[in-house]
């Protein structure tokens, strides 16, 4: 290492104390590379300027030298006059040319800043013109970087007047807390605005670099600081602001996704409310439709695609419950019977756009999420819940359905169904007491709230599959649904992963299993987009069942998250 030179007189500092470590090192140094590594550390010449700067500005720190004069620039600007009358030898004109020099001139005008420490910029003198009668202004000058300003504009429709529209929150101009909402622009950089459009406006706004003076009056109702408490919604749709006619400026809106988490900043326009995504480190936040607004373009015609009530192929009718039977071990009745007798109309009417939402965390001894899981017939649900059973029986529990029909020689009550009276059953369907329930040749089945109640309350995870349209019923503080969509992958693929896979049929009392055709492949994917374009927004986590040993890794890994994590979930869960 090459020895580091030091003035002469120059006391012993870091500088010196770097160049004697590594010699100083090396007899407790074992390994030849670890020598090598210290040489090279401590030989760096980065190192060593940062060890020369550290102890410059020790000495200034000690030293706190006082300048001299704080007016260099006028006194050389005095001699330069009184000079320049003087008789002309060759050291004046030397001298004149010096002082003459714009670079000579700067570097006395920083020494006179840095001695009077004035470092505020200066501001453009005011108008001398300005009538006593007009408007009291204010000029800004804001320092613009590749961020955005913040801020929007809009002509007032009555005056003409350019007017502040609103002010982004976290953005340079709410920093600043130099503008503000109502404020009239009169002028861009010295531009005067009047006769301008928005977009004009925007243009010289985009173009500018650096420092840009703004001319305003202020408004007369200054926007109040109110601090708004923490709002965070879950986007319940996907939105692109580069594909919306309607935002009053494209860049300043935030794009999100289904599902995303957001923190909504202000709510003072109707129509355009203020977020940002959570989580995110830049304070700035974009423009987001309103709930209001949203729903109201929602409200517009649609496509209508209706979800069939499990309607499948002839071979299967409607599509037997499969559910009411899961817990029994004789699976000879896999009959066709489900008719679900609540109305989808309510469901078309209903409006995805926001749902406020706050973390979630199960405590200690607090009873278990109900897990609801939906998805085509077909799909797998059946294999997925009994694999969580078979994995942890003393975990995971299925409800056991009821029935009104008689209960045969080899049944028990509450093991296979719990067998009540059809009057009874039809007493317990008009009080509301069935999430689900139907007929089949008389009789009635169906899955109540009570049996949901008495598997949570064994401190067990219910396991429920239901028709997409129940799920709203099921989302209420006590039950805190976590619900999964199992969708099937291409037709390609289930070509070639179901050849051998059979379905139930419900075409006959038997109950028999039947290869799958190409019909049924096609509904089973039809059935799943429809299901997750109408309740897609209710779905907390999606499963693709290609594989059946994957897809059941992905949910008990989900689920075991759900245990554990915190998790957002609807603000009304935890406030009731």
């Amino acid at each position: 290492m090459p020895a580091l030179a030091t003035g002469a007189g120059h006391e012993p500092g870091l500088y010196e104390l770097l160049a004697a470590l590594p010699s100083q090192l090396q007899p407790h140094v074992s390994r030849p590379e670890d020598n090598t590594f210290l040489q090279d550390m401590f030989g760096e010449r980065s190192l060593h300027s940062l060890i020369k700067i550290h102890e410059q500005l020790q000495h200034y720190e000690q030293s706190k030298p006082i300048p001299v004069l704080d007016s260099a620039a006028p006194l050389a600007f005095e001699l330069f006059e009184l000079l320049e009358g003087k008789s002309a030898n060759g050291e004046v004109k030397d001298l004149l040319q010096i002082l003459a020099r714009p670079h000579v001139k700067s570097l006395l005008s920083v020494h006179d800043i840095v001695a009077q420490k004035n470092y505020d910029p200066e501001l453009p003198p005011l108008p001398e013109d300005i009538d006593d009668d007009e408007d009291s202004v204010k000029i800004i000058r804001l320092v613009k970087n590749k961020e955005p300003l913040g801020a929007t504009i809009r002509r007032d429709e009555q005056t003409g007047a350019i007017l502040v529209a609103r002010i982004m929150r976290g953005g340079a101009a709410d920093r600043s807390g130099l503008i503000h909402v109502g404020d009239e622009l009169k002028e861009v950089n010295g531009i005067p605005v009047d006769d301008k459009k928005p977009e004009e406006i925007i243009r010289i706004l985009a173009q500018s670099q650096g420092a840009i003076t703004f001319k305003v009056i202020p408004g007369i109702k200054e926007e109040a600081t109110s601090k708004e408490p923490k709002v965070f919604v879950r986007a319940l749709f996907d939105y692109d602001p580069k594909e919306d006619k309607a935002i009053p400026c494209k860049e300043a809106g935030l794009a999100f996704k289904k599902g995303s988490i957001l923190q909504v900043m202000s709510q003072d326009d109707a129509t355009w409310w203020q977020a940002k995504h959570e989580g995110d480190a830049n304070p700035r936040a974009g423009l987001i439709p309103s709930k209001q607004f949203q729903e109201r373009r929602f409200a517009l015609p649609r496509p209508s695609a209706t979800l069939p009530f499990q309607k499948t192929s002839t071979r299967r009718s409607s599509g037997f419950r499969r559910s009411f039977r899961l817990s029994r071990r004789d699976k000879k009745t896999n009959k066709s019977m489900y008719e679900c007798k609540k109305s989808e109309l309510y469901d078309m009417a209903d409006v995805p756009t926001y749902e406020e939402v706050t973390p979630y965390c199960r405590q200690s001894g607090a009873k278990h999420r109900l897990v609801v899981i939906v998805g085509p017939t077909g799909v797998g649900l059946n294999e997925l819940k009994r694999k969580l059973l078979i994995s942890d029986p003393q975990h995971f529990s299925v409800t056991i359905p009821h029935t009104s029909r008689a209960k045969r020689s080899q049944e028990s009550d509450g093991v296979e169904y719990h067998f009540i009276s059809k009057h009874l059953f039809e007493t317990d369907i008009h009080n509301n007491k069935f999430i689900e329930y139907g007929e089949y040749k008389g009789n009635y089945y169906g899955t109540s709230l009570d049996s949901i109640r008495s598997v949570l309350s064994k401190n067990k995870v219910c396991l429920l599959d239901v028709q997409p349209h129940t799920i709203k019923h099921l989302r209420t503080a006590e039950f805190k649904p976590f619900v999964v969509f199992v969708k099937p992958p291409t037709i390609e693929r289930l070509r070639e992963t179901r050849q051998n896979a059979k379905i139930i049929s419900g075409k006959d009392d038997k109950g028999s299993a039947k290869p799958f055709t190409e019909e049924d492949f096609q509904e089973m994917v039809r059935t799943a987009q429809i299901m997750e374009t109408q309740y897609g927004h209710l779905f907390e986590k999606v499963i693709v069942n290609d594989d059946l040993s994957a897809a059941f890794s992905e949910l008990r890994l989900a689920l075991k998250k759900v245990e554990m994590e915190t998790h957002w979930v609807p603000v009304s869960w935890t406030h009731s």
